[in-house]
């Protein structure tokens, strides 16, 4: 077993926690996305899904310029810029009466919210590396997926008590109470010694640095497949369930046992990672994913919806096999960037969001009266996924 510092527990539930807010303001608008909508005087509901879909394109450009600053700056002080762009795209959603605006405003979400999402991984691997990395990490990860357990069902919650723009002054509130934790409980991780000093090549230099390890480019790519696949979920999951299935008032409880799911699976990974090791459990978990996704290919290839009861097996097993396949994801492209953890995580962060998001715009556009092809996605993105564990393999023997 590796040799590594003691596991904090307050530590990978604050990390859980800045992550949880990412979650958070994702999740808990999901149902409110035909309210929101219709206050907006969108005509097309598939317009709704860019509601949900452009808070990433922000996640992603954010951690580019964030990321690498936190290993100038410090970990700490990013987290705190990161709040202050968060607060103010927070007021421009809840003041808007245009729908464009709507969207830089959550756009404007997901650049304050990448700093949380970038430091909290970098911090993580400040303090631990290896499979160790990723068992923190699956353990951050899994408590982290317990925001969307409970994020749509409290989204509806507020949403019939309140309205809609309740949701995202809960959002706020809840990020101030993590904000005020992070700030009296949490120590700097990032060590004097590994502070790179800021220039105006400091971008240009930790990029080039990332992209001379393969490692951490295959598997960022991998990252952005699967992250690309999963979004198309988030994105459609409300149109599939409440226009497809009519099932609104059920909605938050099949969101909530997808997230279960997850969450398992990635507690399963923190037990048995450092026995086994990140690779082989990663690269197993996206054979799985092929296989299911493939399955429900071919058995309902004609379109048709199967009962409900049979999709929730399919997406079960899915969602079953992500649990082991995003932590270890994340480990495996940041193992060999410890010296650059903040910029690393930026790029690796950038380069999967930014592959996601037209992954998801695109697949969910087809998602209007059948849930195919959203399994048609998963398998491409699975099979290219896999096709770059293999020629990874390959090129290690």
């Amino acid at each position: 077993m590796q040799n590594q510092p003691k596991l904090k527990v307050e530590f990978v539930l604050l990390m859980a926690a800045l992550m949880s807010l990412v979650a958070l303001s994702i999740d808990a608008m999901l149902p409110a996305l035909p309210d929101i909508g219709n206050y907006l005087s969108v005509e097309d509901p598939n317009k709704n899904q860019l509601l949900i879909t452009m808070i990433f394109l922000g996640l992603g450009s954010g951690q580019l310029i964030l990321g690498p600053l936190s290993d100038s700056f410090g970990r700490k002080p990013i987290v705190y810029i990161g709040f202050v762009i968060f607060g103010i795209a927070s007021y421009i959603c809840l003041s808007t009466k245009s729908f464009e605006m709507m969207i830089i405003g959550r756009v404007l979400q997901g650049v304050g919210l990448s700093a949380m999402r970038t430091v909290a991984i970098a911090m993580v691997r400040d303090l631990y590396e290896g499979d160790y990395m990723a068992k923190i990490l699956s353990i951050v990860v899994m408590t982290f997926i317990l925001v969307p357990v409970i994020a749509p069902t409290l989204g509806q919650w507020l949403l019939d008590l309140f309205n809609w723009q309740s949701i995202f002054l809960f959002n706020l509130i809840y990020g101030v109470f993590i904000l005020l934790w992070f700030s009296r409980r949490q120590n700097e991780t990032l060590k004097p010694q590994y502070k790179i000093p800021f220039t105006g090549r400091l971008f240009i230099d930790g990029t080039i640095e990332f992209f001379k390890h393969k490692d951490a480019v295959a598997y960022t790519l991998v990252s952005g497949f699967i992250t690309g696949s999963f979004m198309v979920w988030l994105s459609t999951s409300q149109q599939i369930f409440e226009q497809q299935y009519d099932l609104k008032a059920e909605f938050p409880y099949i969101f909530a046992s997808m997230a279960i799911s997850v969450g398992f699976s990635t507690f399963m990974n923190s037990r048995i990672v450092v026995r086994y090791g990140m690779w082989r459990i990663a690269y197993w978990a996206i054979i799985a994913y092929v296989l299911v996704s493939l399955s429900y290919v071919l058995l309902h290839l004609n379109g048709n919806n199967p009962s409900l009861i049979i999709l929730l097996m399919f997406f079960s097993l899915q969602f079953f096999s992500v649990g082991f396949i995003f932590g270890n994801m994340r480990a495996l492209a940041m193992q060999p960037l410890g010296h650059i953890a903040g910029i690393g995580s930026a790029i690796n962060g950038f380069i999967s969001t930014v592959m996601a998001v037209p992954i998801a715009n695109y697949i969910g556009s087809f998602v209007e009266t059948s849930v195919l092809p959203l399994f048609i996605g998963f398998t491409i993105f699975g099979v290219l996924s896999l096709l770059t564990f293999l020629r990874m393999k390959a090129s290690k023997t």
